[in-house]
């Protein structure tokens, strides 16, 4: 989940504890929506009281002079999320994205995100507003565009902010620059012919000198490998310089979970490493050093470590054999399947299938 999208969220059960402003005591009779509906005892109790909710909803937000569009469209979301129709607040969530102020805009957006999908006809009317926030010098503007084009924006309109989007690219701001990146993702996704020419951007990405950058750059390049190995080959060596940066700890300690550096940026590269080195004894050779050593080094007893363990095995098996390596990965799955955790049984007799097959070198 974006970062935008994610704390908008957790502000959610605030929003909905602010105290009625002036013109707004009707809704929820001065108590807490939130809390109304955790009291109630019957899903017959809750529909009645929402559908009373949206009445009141619809017939503010139609006011002209409403001063509490944002903690309007809050409600109107909270009442999305539990599955109650909202249409009517569409529009006006996409007007709060295109006249409020950085907090109104944020929500609307937020809204917006949630309400529509990338077919929804209004979503047309949100593309100017993109462009201007795009080009904004606030850099939460910035962000917020961003973010709503990375999670959905209509494949017709994509030559209209591609430029924009590849300009994030060589931003001074790291933040976004990593969302440019994920736009560009999220083009390549349900356009990939519209941002082929800009390939070499994407590289420029994976040394970029913020990790989380280069991370966002190893979503488009597990894509990318995973539909033509061949045309990245080149790249292995950067890959496996990475990985061996990340296993050695040198990525900031926020990256880290649970004292693992950077779990999920391992198992991506190690993900990658195997699709480069599937039959291929020169690539496969650059991986087996890091290979050994992400072995060794991911031997704390956590679900998070296993699932390093699992990957690097898996790897192990995918790519050109070397003895050593197979050895170390056999033990490996015979602690999977000798632990007394049936998850890890089941990963240990995954892999024990795929090892009768390997033929040692």
């Amino acid at each position: 989940m974006s970062d935008v999208v994610e704390k908008t969220l957790t502000a959610l059960p605030s929003l909905l504890s602010l105290d009625s402003q002036p013109g707004s005591a009707k809704l929820s009779s001065n108590s807490k929506l939130g809390n109304l509906i955790t009291e109630l005892t019957s899903k017959h109790e809750e529909e009645k009281l929402i559908q009373r909710e949206l009445l009141l909803i619809k017939e503010q937000v139609s006011s002209p002079n409403t001063t509490m569009m944002k903690e309007l469209m809050v409600r109107a979301i909270y009442c999305e999320m539990l599955g109650y129709g909202v249409s009517f607040s569409y529009i006006h969530a996409i007007k709060l994205a295109q006249q409020g102020n950085v907090l109104e805009k944020r929500v609307g957006y937020l809204a917006v995100s949630l309400f529509l999908n990338e077919g929804h006809e209004l979503l047309l009317l949100l593309v100017n507003t993109v462009l201007k926030d795009l080009q904004s010098t606030n850099l939460i503007e910035v962000c917020m565009a961003l973010t709503v084009v990375s999670q959905m924006f209509p494949k017709d309109m994509i030559p209209a902010i591609l430029p924009l989007v590849e300009e994030k690219l060589n931003h001074p701001k790291e933040i976004i620059r990593r969302k440019a990146v994920l736009a560009l993702y999220k083009f390549y996704l349900i356009a990939p012919n519209q941002v082929q020419h800009i390939h070499n951007k994407f590289r420029k990405a994976l040394c970029d000198k913020d990790p989380g950058v280069m991370s966002a750059s190893l979503h488009i390049y597990l894509q990318l490998i995973q539909e033509n190995p061949e045309g990245y080959k080149d790249l292995a060596p950067s890959f496996v310089t990475i990985l061996k940066q990340v296993v050695g700890g040198k990525l900031p300690m926020d990256f880290n979970y649970h004292s693992v550096p950077a779990p999920w940026l391992q198992i991506h590269l190690l993900r990658i490493l195997s699709l480069l080195g599937k039959n291929d004894q020169s690539t496969s050779e650059i991986m087996y050093d890091i290979l050994d050593e992400s072995l060794r080094r991911a031997e704390m007893n956590h679900n998070i470590t296993y699932a390093i363990l699992y990957e690097c095995v898996k790897c192990i098996y995918t790519i050109h054999p070397k003895s050593d390596l197979l050895e170390k990965a056999a033990k490996c799955i015979g602690n999977f399947v000798l632990s007394p955790k049936i998850n890890l049984k089941y990963l240990g007799e995954m892999r024990k299938q795929d090892s009768s097959q390997i033929i040692p070198p």
